[in-house]
């Protein structure tokens, strides 16, 4: 019987991070670091005609200040990704096109803030301002080209095309939709748009960098991806990956922010210059005009049904816009119609298309949910829309329709569906919620209205037959065990799920196993920590890599026995001789290992999966509004999750409250607005508003179990799944509220009044 996987288990660095410990980036610094900061432009489109420098080099203290004339002319990519990425190589360090307000135009590096400050604002920028392309609904083959560049490349076949502004596009089908949809009797056509959201981490993007004893560039960074950042910089800097090692310390938040290497080149070109340690921290302002945002989409669907409520057909397009640059680009867009379309386990015909396209605005990037938050948006709301027309429960409509444990998804990659309680999700929720009593709404004493609404999805667990996972186990010379891992913990508690899982599979507490991570001269290669991967991928390395070391302890104990291996039984804290119940002990067999006689004891293994099983989330809400005001408060939010078995209860638990509650932002008020010259206005929490724990209701969470046989304990993925619900199923809260049917997000209060007052004079 397991001890610790299912067990609510306190995270190993609770205390280390809630009493203040130095344990991020910025408390790290090396003495006499160079303080590092940025000259960005205050224009979306232009290029550089010339750049004086002469006076800010004249402040005291200031050490370095580089332009695009001080850097390797090579592209590269940002994207924290399995090499060949498939985000375009359409970047330099510093260039003379400036692709968006806040594109980097000088680097200037001195011993103080203060003289940094002085610099930047001592430097002159003559620019040659264009005109900047920022609806992305009409830059494919615009004449205003974001990337003329000849040197432009992509390294995978993405379909893309600079001369269209075309990061990349493609098509997926099976079936006849077009015969499908002609049979039908009710078809959903419409459109929905989402726009950019910032991941908003307490700890923006911070890197500092230094050279070793042996000359070697040693970089420390707040990054989901140590392995990718590594080979990030050997291409930006033109340096083998043998000159670099990448160091993870504790991060505070990423959400996929810190899966692109937004921080890391600047010092290290500084480093490289200068010999001197160097760190930058980007301000909330720069984290938030030049981060790595969730991609803005609007995706067409049309969605077909018989009149008994069947769905035949699903045709989705997927524009998105892939900003200055196509970072995470061709592969966000995936998500959006792979990770949505198969739901709906009963139509018997889809298409999937998609063009993702460059435009004069921030870039976008990863952000958990990484497109298929979009796309489950916009079809979940087409099928509450499809229940509405059919005067039919939404619940009961997805329950006709929705995809059943042994079916094969043609639309997620032919993939056998071998675990799943998506059913059961839906019955638990809706009790839950008491669904049966309170749908549609109920008109409240003071006037407001009470309503719910209901949305299902589904994520994926790494990505198949591409990403690796790691693990080293070393036995100690006093018995216990030293853990090494690529895997990142970005607070979400990796670090102790991935020792439960070790510490239940070597049968010794908890407290014998030290997980370490990460550094890339020191850990096992592994993706890193994006896709879901984590407890999926990782997970499994860590059981195969206990079943190799377990064998080890064996030998080695059968050994000093003078038995043979058959003749023997280790129960985790000695092996035992069946034949005369004489034992050694694991820190006697440790202690052995580190003598002359026998081998030190240890194992590595990797694990890729050819699958990618998805988990499955039903999300209810209850919202109160106000139809004076438009205001819309959650009430209750019921979320039913099927992540196989959980590994660990308490932060299953957290990370589907806190997903929960970055879908209520992203569904009722985070908002990004340019203005006419492509100036972001939203890039401070006074303008861009993130849901306190105030803004987000009772948050009520249940888990009904599945059991995936590729994964560790029969578990699956949880962290990306938990923030796909809220926006379809608040939409359908407000439309069951009031009649109004929103197809774009945010929902604000305005909206919602004006349109109430609008429908009242008709």
């Amino acid at each position: 019987m397991n001890k610790y996987v299912s067990a609510p288990v306190r995270k190993r660095d609770a205390m280390a991070l809630v009493t203040g410990q130095p344990v991020y980036t910025s408390d790290l610094l090396p003495a006499h670091c160079l303080t590092v900061k940025l000259l960005r432009s205050p224009h979306a489109s232009a290029l550089i005609k010339n750049i004086r420098t002469d006076s800010a080099k004249r402040v005291p203290g200031i050490a370095c200040i580089l332009t695009w004339e001080d850097v390797p002319n090579v592209r590269f990519t940002q994207a924290g990704q399995t090499y060949p990425e498939p985000s375009p190589y359409d970047r330099l360090i510093l260039d003379r096109r400036i692709r968006c307000e806040g594109d980097p135009v000088a680097i200037v590096a001195g011993e103080t803030p203060q003289a940094v400050d002085t610099a930047l604002r001592l430097i002159k920028v003559e620019y040659e301002v264009l005109e900047p392309l920022l609806d992305f609904t009409k830059a494919l083959d615009n004449p205003i080209l974001v990337h003329p560049e000849e040197d432009f490349k992509a390294l995978c076949d993405v379909g893309a095309d600079n001369r269209r502004n075309l990061c990349c596009c493609g098509v997926n089908e099976e079936g006849d939709v077009e015969s499908k949809l002609a049979e039908c009797d009710i078809i959903i056509d419409q459109t929905y748009h989402t726009l950019s959201n910032s991941q908003a981490m307490m700890e923006t993007f911070r890197t500092f960098t230094q050279l070793d004893a042996f000359g070697r560039l040693q970089v420390t960074s707040s990054t989901q991806v140590p392995f990718h950042v590594r080979r990030i910089l050997s291409n930006a800097l033109q340096i083998p990956k043998s000159r670099i090692r990448v160091i993870k310390p504790r991060i505070g938040g990423g959400f996929g922010a810190k899966q692109s290497a937004v921080s890391e080149v600047f010092p290290a070109i500084v480093t490289l210059k200068t010999g001197r340690p160097a760190a930058i921290e980007y301000t909330r302002a720069e984290s938030m005009t030049n981060g790595s945002p969730r991609h803005e989409m609007q995706i067409h669907i049309r969605l077909g049904a018989d009149k008994e409520g069947n769905i035949k057909a699903i045709d989705l397009h997927t524009l998105s816009n892939a900003g200055a640059y196509g970072e995470h680009g061709p592969t966000t867009v995936g998500l959006s119609g792979h990770k949505s379309i198969p739901l709906y386990g009963k139509a018997e015909a889809f298409r999937f298309s998609w063009d993702v396209v460059y435009t004069n605005t921030m870039s976008g990037g990863a952000y958990r949910g990484y497109g298929a938050t979009q796309g489950i948006f916009a079809l979940e709301t087409a099928v509450n829309e499809l229940a509405a027309k059919l005067n039919m429960d939404p619940c009961v409509l997805r329950s006709k329709n929705m995809v059943k444990e042994g079916q094969v998804m043609p639309a997620y990659y032919g993939e056998m569906l071998n675990s799943c309680t998506l059913d059961k999700c839906m019955e638990k929720a809706k009790a839950m919620i008491d669904w049966d009593n309170k749908y549609p709404a109920k008109q409240l004493e003071n006037g407001h209205i009470r309503s719910v609404g209901v949305a299902m999805a589904m994520q994926g667990s790494a990505i198949s037959n591409v990403d690796i996972g790691s693990a080293e186990i070393r036995l100690t010379d006093e018995g216990y065990y030293i853990m090494l891992i690529g895997a990142t913990d970005m607070g979400t508690g990796c670090d102790t799920i991935l020792g439960q899982i070790a510490a239940d599979c070597l049968d010794c507490d908890l407290e014998r196993i030290t997980v370490q991570g990460v550094d890339t001269d020191q850990s096992p290669y592994d993706c890193g920590s994006y896709a879901s991967s984590t407890t999926y991928l990782t997970g499994m390395a860590v059981i195969k890599t206990c079943e190799q070391i377990r064998e080890k302890i064996v030998a080695q104990g059968a050994s000093m026995l003078n038995c043979s291996v058959e003749e023997v039984e280790f129960d985790g804290k000695c092996v035992r001789s069946l034949l005369d119940q004489k034992e050694v002990t694991l820190q006697e067999i440790g202690y052995a290992s580190f003598s002359g006689s026998y081998s030190v004891i240890s194992a590595c293994v990797s694990h890729t999966s050819p699958v990618s099983p998805p988990p499955f989330m039903v999300g209810i809400a209850e919202i109160d509004l106000d139809p004076d005001t438009g205001k819309v408060e959650i009430v209750d939010y019921a979320a039913a999750v099927d992540c196989g078995t959980v590994i660990n209860t308490n932060l299953a638990r957290v990370q589907t409250e806190g997903g929960l509650v970055q879908g209520i932002g992203m569904t009722l008020t985070e908002n990004i607005q340019y203005s006419p010259k492509g100036n972001l206005w939203n890039n401070s929490f006074m303008q861009y508003k993130i849901p306190t724990r105030l803004d987000a209701g009772k948050l009520r969470v249940e888990f009904e179990s599945s059991y995936e046989p590729t994964g560790p304990f029969g578990a699956k993925s949880i962290g990306e799944l938990v923030i796909n619900t809220p926006a379809p199923a608040i939409t359908n809260a407000i439309y069951n509220a009031t009649g109004l049917q929103f197809r774009s997000l945010p929902i604000t209060s305005e909206q919602i009044a004006m349109g109430l007052l609008t429908k009242n004079k008709e």
